[in-house]
């Protein structure tokens, strides 16, 4: 068996998760699915970003110890996974002792790159990274971040020599040994390169840690650069200086799951902190956009940070998950608004797949239609190439579309066949007639719900069980209109 090892960023726990989270939980599902139904034998990892300033600060904010703050909030991004109808098979956290001490060994294999210095630089907590003046806008204030000062530090660090793999990266990107997906990140990238590398701090003292992180080997005064053990994750959670043979089987990642705004981190950093220990790189980094509400940024601050679990608790896992995957392309930003998404329930699951499996449910228990075999087992690369295709590149939205123009097909069938009218005939010549008109229909529907499997796994699994039974009867409503 062919493995496939993807991962999806190591959100920050620092609060609770926001629908942005639950879409790129949702992507890595779908690729996750996927590539099983190829029959790959797939490892999905995410974890938690618990080594962050910003996590010690939130935690100070609401006066609870540290580790029991980050204890709560990881365990809501688990909670939002299983939810949204996604296991995760690691779920990896910084604040382990196997994490830590996977750390401190990559660290000690870069060391030869690793040397010490006083250095005054503008960091931003949000992004827990220092900035060149050049790197910010108008205002100077970080365009992740617009409206949150900078800190002015001065401390002595110890600094990685990423100057050093410019041209090797610059190499792995150009010639797609580490593949960018959509083509115009990899340009992006490619343009931050242009400006060449300056190394980078990658530690800070445990004062401004608060003795929080992964402590420097050999530095009782140190603390690692968050970044530096967070990526890390992605190996000490398959057994990087723990399991080898774990470790073995798994790495090197096939596939990244990011957004866009931590697209430096790892197609720069980390290949060059991997180069650096002679560890293998990844494969390839799939970089989506991300959501705005109601035209807005999501911030706390504004008040238009949308809960994902109270979205499922009203409307249905899959009816978020639908819409997550169908409205926006992948790779663009996106906007996230509940009235767009009661719109696309009605028209496109209510109206449309909900009630062609009513439809036709119902056709067979009125004509006590009988299948006399098993439905077929469906691969799903069988049934369309262009769909196949199409989620090898995560083009999600275009695959759905590609299964709504199916079910929009059956539908026109069955309106121009009018089976219902054969029901009505008395004479036994209806019965060839009709009996493979819905034999053609319930085949159809089988082919949608196989389709659908990866994007909407609970709905597949309700109708693949509806119509596999010798005797189809109508059920209730897949998704009872709003």
């Amino acid at each position: 068996m062919n493995k496939y090892y993807l991962t999806t960023a190591i959100p920050y726990v620092n609060a609770k998760p926001h629908v942005g989270h639950a879409l790129e939980f949702v992507q890595a599902d779908v690729i996750k699915r996927f590539r099983k139904s190829l029959g790959e034998e797939v490892l999905l990892l995410s974890g938690a970003d618990e080594n962050a300033i910003k996590n010690v600060q939130a935690a100070e904010k609401e006066g609870v110890e540290v580790q029991k703050f980050l204890d709560t909030h990881s365990k809501e991004f688990e909670d939002l996974a299983k939810a949204l109808n996604i296991e995760f098979d690691v779920f990896q956290r910084g604040s382990s002792r196997v994490h830590h001490q996977a750390s401190q060994k990559l660290w000690e294999l870069c060391q030869h790159d690793i040397y010490k210095k006083e250095y005054t630089g503008l960091y931003c907590v949000g992004c827990e990274l220092f900035y060149e003046k050049s790197e910010l806008d108008e205002n100077g204030q970080c365009f992740e971040h617009p409206g949150k000062p900078l800190e002015e530090v001065s401390e002595t660090n110890y600094f990685f020599k990423l100057s050093k793999y410019e041209k090797q990266i610059k190499d792995l990107i150009d010639s797609d040994k580490l593949k960018i997906y959509p083509q115009y990140r990899k340009n992006e990238v490619l343009g931050f390169l242009k400006e060449g590398l300056k190394d980078i701090s990658i530690s800070r003292s445990n004062k401004r840690a608060k003795n929080w992180g992964v402590p420097v080997p050999d530095d009782d005064n140190q603390r690692m650069y968050v970044w530096f053990d967070a990526l890390n994750i992605y190996q000490s959670g398959i057994g990087f200086n723990s399991n080898e043979q774990e470790y073995k089987k798994w790495w090197p990642a096939d596939l990244h799951v990011i957004g866009k705004g931590i697209i430096r981190f790892h197609a720069i950093y980390w290949p060059a902190f991997l180069l650096s220990a002679g560890l293998a790189l990844p494969n390839a980094l799939f970089v989506h956009g991300y959501f705005t509400v109601n035209g807005q940024k999501m911030s706390k601050t504004i008040g238009n940070v949308i809960d994902p679990i109270e979205i499922i608790n009203k409307y249905g896992v899959d009816s978020l998950r639908y819409y997550l995957l169908s409205e926006n392309s992948p790779f663009s930003d996106g906007d996230f608004s509940v009235e767009k998404l009661e719109k696309v329930y009605n028209s496109d699951l209510a109206n449309g797949l909900g009630n062609l499996v009513s439809r036709v449910s119902k056709l067979c228990e009125n004509a006590a239609f009988k299948q006399f075999a098993s439905p077929r087992a469906i691969h799903l690369i069988d049934i369309y190439g262009d769909y196949k295709k199409l989620l090898e590149e995560f083009r999600f939205n275009e695959a759905l579309a590609l299964i709504w123009n199916k079910i929009s097909k059956l539908d026109k069938f069955i309106n121009d066949e009018k089976p219902w009218e054969l029901l009505k005939v008395s004479s036994n010549h209806k019965g060839k007639d009709l009996n493979s008109l819905l034999a053609h229909s319930v085949d159809q529907i089988y082919e949608i719900a196989a389709l659908l499997s990866p994007f909407l796994p609970e709905t597949s699994d309700k109708i693949q069980k509806q119509f596999s039974k010798a005797e189809i009867k109508s059920g209730d409503a897949l998704f009872p209109r709003i």
